[in-house]
């Protein structure tokens, strides 16, 4: 299973709406087993993990044991149910790591294969399978992504000088680490204000990972996103949505489009920001199949999420330098320790990055 866990990461970020799925088909030959066919979710979500693998495999497919990282699926879309196809390949035993959430599986595909006298063992890496495919889980039970807020900090926990100047703290292998994770996100979001101090590009670029560049989104209440800016001139080129409040300017919603952005509006906070409702733009882009989202914004937006319980899983960044009391905090009016030392998100991962430290976390 610890195979295909790792195979069906390969497609993470690039298979939306559907989850990124590894299935590895497996015959013992002579005392020991081998892998004969692995598949993963194509890019745009089909064909499936299991099919690709099955295909691969052919006759072979007999008798053999098949281990999916998610309950294949037991209804008729644009494609042939999964369970299906492994029951007509007559597969002799199927491993599921964890059950689908989805209503039109949920148990479904694990009943047809024990109908059809298929040993079918489930649970195997389930614990691996809820974290890779916690974006499927989120958007089927919540109708929004699973959110991803990523901070890089300084010792002291600032991320930023006095006059909003962005200061450089993560050292080259952790700036590689956080592209890795841009290109296995659906989307990379950011507020306004890291726009207009930033000029950001959101892509990935890393060598010959450039087509793995997440769609950009940015939160935008009055919609102050400059036309000329890095993102808007991109936007024919590569996905941008804009999510402003319903109060923002018209005039200025139509140069963005005619520029090739999204724009969508939802309601405005009450307070006198009259800044987007945050969970109501999260659902926007549930609507729109986004499952993973990176969050790479300022202070503000960061605060915001952990305000309103929406950081469903944190990577956080320390560098080895300081940059004094004087200088921004990562979270606006709260500590860092409200995201560290959250109860309800659980440390699951501490790795060394050159000269930084990161440590990742995920809700319980």
């Amino acid at each position: 299973m610890d195979a295909a866990l790792q195979y069906g990461r390969r497609n993470m970020g690039m298979a939306a709406p559907n989850p990124s799925v590894g299935a590895i088909v497996v015959k013992t030959s002579g005392a020991a087993p081998v892998i004969i066919a692995r598949g993963v979710t194509a890019k745009g979500g089909r064909p499936h993990a299991e099919t690709e693998a099955l295909k691969i495999a052919g006759e072979a497919a007999k008798g053999a044991t098949v281990y999916v990282t998610l309950e294949p699926c037991a209804h008729q879309s644009k494609t042939p149910p999964c369970a299906n196809a492994l029951i007509q390949a007559r597969a002799g035993r199927v491993v599921i790591a964890i059950e689908d959430p989805n209503p039109l599986v949920s148990g479904n595909g694990i009943r047809m294969l024990r109908d059809a006298g298929i040993e079918t063992i489930v649970g195997i890496g389930a614990a691996q399978a809820k974290i890779d495919h916690a974006g499927h889980f989120r958007r089927v039970r919540d109708g929004r992504p699973h959110i991803i807020l990523k901070l890089a900090v300084s010792a002291d926990g600032k991320t930023g000088l006095v006059g909003r100047k962005p200061a450089r703290i993560s050292g080259s292998v952790s700036m590689a680490e956080a592209h890795i994770l841009r290109a296995t996100s659906d989307a990379i979001m950011v507020g306004s204000g890291t726009v207009l101090a930033d000029n950001p590009k959101l892509d990935c670029r890393l060598p010959g990972m450039e087509d793995r560049s997440p769609i950009r989104v940015v939160l935008d209440g009055s919609l102050r996103i400059p036309l000329d800016s890095a993102l808007v001139q991109t936007a024919k080129a590569r996905k941008l949505i804009v999510i402003a409040s319903e109060n923002a300017p018209a005039e200025t919603q139509k140069a963005l489009e005619e520029k090739g952005a999204e724009v969508i509006r939802v309601q405005s906070t009450k307070d006198r920001w009259r800044k987007p409702v945050i969970a109501d733009a999260m659902a926007e882009l549930g609507k729109r199949g986004i499952t993973r989202l990176l969050v790479e914004g300022g202070p503000m937006l960061s605060a915001s999420l952990l305000q309103n319980d929406l950081v469903d899983e944190a990577v956080v960044v320390r560098a080895p330098v300081m940059l004094g009391g004087s200088a921004i905090d990562a979270l606006e009016g709260l500590p860092l320790d409200a995201l560290l030392a959250s109860p309800k998100l659980a440390i699951i991962e501490e790795r060394v990055l050159g000269e930084d430290h990161m440590v990742r976390l995920f809700r319980k």
